[in-house]
């Protein structure tokens, strides 16, 4: 029950009960209403701008979370593009090696993976940043593996086509039972014989009478066949395939053709003096991917490590070529 308000009355010299006007209350009223509501909507105001409303706070840990687990995502694929790059180093290194096949260049390995408006989609929110260098992350990566997926795919066919390459790599002495001592000149920079100057012979000079049979040293297709009065003078150059070519010079008479498939061991050729030569001999090249390489480190199937070794010593030591 409400309390009652007096009043004094100066005229009467009482205290009256004090009953306001119904206008009196209505302003009072509203004016309590307007009060309130102030105060509530600064309290609601004051609550959400600190501490938000329950689905705020629920969306604001979610936010959290996800930021957790990007960084999560991210040191994956960290540890993904670590693994990723030893099995390159080992695919490049070792397989690649083993087959004689060249490593896959880098501008291959880290090639682009889209326009520069591939994340354009995902710009225009407070965590993009976030967003587009996981999403960078993932391309880079799925780019290198679809480029090592591809490498894997040539070495397995390298692989089962090894014992084919490996009968083609050129593996023995082109003239048979040669003393080491009767290969005349090495590979390497050498005195030429008419102009008196240090150049670089690009084979291996056999001593070897006219007639002397000539074996070729790994399977392959005849690519050549050449008779010249000058430079190689009569020569037959085998494609071994795999990158490999041999080259045979100075022959007093081939005896194949164009286009002809040869073995290793089979006989091809004679020993002669053609072309810009000095005595009867043999100048043997092996070519890989265009480039001469020394004919000495494909001697395998016909030296002793004794012998290797002292062809090695004799190599080191200067001596004027026959062509």
């Amino acid at each position: 029950m409400a309390r009652k308000k007096y009043i004094y009355n100066p005229q009467t010299l009482e205290y009256e009960e004090y009953t306001p006007s119904r206008s009196k209350r209505i302003r009072r009223f509203l004016l309590f209403v307007l009060t309130a509501g102030i105060i509530g909507y600064a309290a609601v105001s004051i609550i959400q701008n600190t501490i938000g409303s329950p689905k705020e706070r629920m969306q604001a840990r979610e936010i959290e979370f996800l930021k957790l687990q990007y960084d999560i995502i991210n040191d994956k694929i960290e540890n993904i593009d670590n693994l990723l790059g030893e099995m390159q180093d080992r695919d490049d290194n070792i397989y690649r090696m083993i087959f004689e096949a060249e490593p896959i260049p880098t501008s291959i390995r880290k090639a682009g993976y889209g326009g520069s408006n591939r994340y354009e989609a995902l710009n225009g929110y407070e965590n993009s940043n976030i967003v587009k260098e996981t999403a960078k992350k993932i391309d880079v990566v799925e780019s290198q593996l679809y480029v090592q997926s591809k490498s894997f795919d040539e070495v397995y066919d390298m692989a089962r086509n090894k014992a084919q390459m490996l009968s083609c790599i050129p593996a023995i002495m082109p003239v048979k039972d040669v003393d080491i001592y009767r290969i005349s000149s090495h590979f390497g920079y050498r005195t030429d014989p008419f102009y008196k100057v240090q150049k670089l012979h690009n084979g291996i000079d056999f001593s070897a009478p006219i007639g002397t049979h000539i074996y070729c040293s790994g399977d392959g297709v005849v690519e050549k066949v050449i008779k010249g009065n000058s430079g190689y003078g009569n020569n037959i150059v085998v494609d071994h395939g795999y990158g490999y070519k041999t080259r045979y010079a100075h022959l007093s008479k081939a005896y194949v053709k164009v286009g002809q498939k040869v073995k290793r061991g089979e006989y091809i050729a004679d020993v002669g003096n053609s072309g810009k030569s000095t005595a009867p001999h043999l100048h043997y090249e092996v070519i890989k991917n265009n480039k001469a390489i020394n004919p000495v480190n494909f001697f395998f199937n016909d030296l002793t490590p004794e012998e290797y070794d002292k062809i090695l010593e004799l190599s080191e030591k200067p001596s004027m070529t026959m062509d």
